[in-house]
């Protein structure tokens, strides 16, 4: 079922911090000048380099998951006006969390690698000016894919690579065994895929009851759209291509309880090869060696099918029958909500309030908007995110950056309120595409469910516990 690693040895990585700071990180960029304010020519090494070097290449290089590197000035220069048009709509890089007029979080997020408006007035100059190439020794020091997670101890991976059938999305959950004797703290992990151009994304989550097991077939994994299909999952991670290792500061852990699975989500999307494709993507874990100060603690949160007698659950919709709230998606509706409310009642942590770590969303191919909101027991409120333009093809965790005393707080008696916005018409190319995959040229009424054209209202929250509680 699992192959595991035990790596003793532990060799550290030397800049593997400023490393990423210069590949995926979206602070903003001192590397990349906006030659076009100062009048100089916009040239390929000296100003767009930096730029597709920090949010492009981790996944547009040979091997990748994108259709086409843009590694070098070969590479890119005949893309240039498609280079123009992606990142003027924002479609590109792919990065979902954003700031509108209904929601301003408090923080800027980790690792974001949308670019800036100065970035994109450069890649705009340079397209317009015939896409020079420049001098190559203004080119930026060449960058070193991240290969590992620094402190690794341990690596998991399927008994046998997985075969990826050509031109079709594929959501295969791998039981991974970690045996773990006792109760044990992870506070790192990094996603390694073996087979770049079919891993689209992968969530990693902990299944404290082994569940999964009885789920897999013969290929030691088993089908699984939406989620893990299990009882209670804890998320532990969300990997993209071009992503960092999850390594939480040294006082923070995630718990993994003694005789635990991990359930690896992959999500096959092979549409850059018309070939059957091997694939045996592992996982690195790196322990705290006693007890953190702080727990990191994942839940999803959402999915009410019913409203409770206290408010909380699902809330009344504008298509709820006389009998009370259901959760419904008629066929034809653009900008139907479904919104579901949570109040955080803190049984389990002694009346303490913790940190907000970071956050995501979840809907299937009808879902337009997510937003959620804490309604603190003060009257104020906190945005704590808004996806205003939902992507299931780009799903991840966002991290508040932010110092962990400065983290938002969730207070018992706060609660969480879920607005997810549907568009259920032939407009939304994502559903049109989903449907037609199925042979179906009409929208239907959408309920809640786990197949691709059931829909989902779920917000996956990481919160810090003090670690004694």
């Amino acid at each position: 079922m699992t192959k595991q690693t035990s790596i003793s040895a532990l060799t550290p990585m030397k800049s593997i911090f400023g490393l990423a700071t210069v590949l995926v990180l979206g602070c903003s960029s001192t590397a990349a000048s906006d030659a076009s304010s100062n009048n100089q020519a916009v040239t390929f090494h000296r100003d767009v380099e930096p730029i597709l070097q920090r949010s492009c290449q981790g996944c547009h290089a040979p091997g990748g998951i994108a259709p086409f590197s843009l590694l070098t000035f070969a590479d890119a220069r005949p893309y240039a006006d498609a280079i123009v048009q992606q990142t003027t709509a924002k479609l590109m890089p792919p990065w979902h969390a954003e700031n509108t007029g209904e929601c301003t979080t408090p923080f800027g997020w980790k690792d974001d690698i949308r670019l800036s408006d100065a970035e994109i007035s450069t890649l705009t100059a340079w397209r317009d000016e015939k896409a020079p190439e420049g001098d190559p020794n203004d080119a930026p020091a060449p960058i070193t894919p991240i290969t590992g997670l620094p402190g690794v101890a341990l690596e998991l991976e399927p008994d046998a690579p997985f075969s990826v059938q050509p031109n079709a999305d594929e959501f295969r959950c791998f039981v991974l065994d970690p045996k773990l004797a006792v109760d044990s703290f992870v506070n790192g992990i990094f996603v390694i895929p073996s087979n770049r151009a079919v891993v689209h994304h992968v969530l990693l989550f902990a299944d404290a009851k082994g569940e999964s097991l009885a789920k897999v077939d013969g290929t030691g994994s088993y089908d699984c759209f939406g989620g893990p299909q299990i009882t209670d999952p804890d998320l532990l991670m969300a990997w993209t291509p071009g992503g960092v290792p999850l390594e939480y500061p040294p006082n923070v852990a995630a718990p993994v309880t003694a005789g635990s699975l991990l359930v690896m989500q992959v999500h096959y999307h092979p549409h850059s090869t018309s070939d059957v494709e091997q694939d045996a993507t592992k996982i690195q874990l790196r322990f705290s060696e006693s007890a953190p100060e702080y727990r990191a603690v994942t839940r999803l949160i959402g999915n009410f099918k019913t409203q409770a007698a206290n408010g909380d659950g699902l809330l009344p919709g504008p298509a709820d029958p006389a009998s009370g709230p259901k959760f419904l998606i008629p066929a034809g509706a653009s900008a139907h909500t479904e919104t579901m409310r949570w109040t955080y009642r803190a049984r389990l942590s002694g009346g303490l309030a913790p940190l907000l770590y970071g956050i995501g969303g979840h809907m299937h191919y009808v879902g337009a908007d997510e937003k959620v909101v804490a309604e603190h027991s003060d009257g104020s409120s906190t945005c704590l995110l808004q996806i205003p333009h939902w992507d299931f093809d780009w799903q991840r965790r966002y991290d508040y950056d932010a110092p962990l005393e400065q983290l938002p707080v969730l207070s018992p008696g706060d609660r969480l309120d879920i607005r997810c916005t549907y568009d259920n018409t032939l407009d939304n190319a994502q559903l049109a595409g989903s449907l037609l995959a199925q042979g179906k040229t009409t929208t239907s009424d959408v309920a809640l469910g786990e197949t691709s054209l059931d829909e989902m209202c779920l917000a996956n929250l990481t919160a810090l516990y003090p670690a004694g509680l």
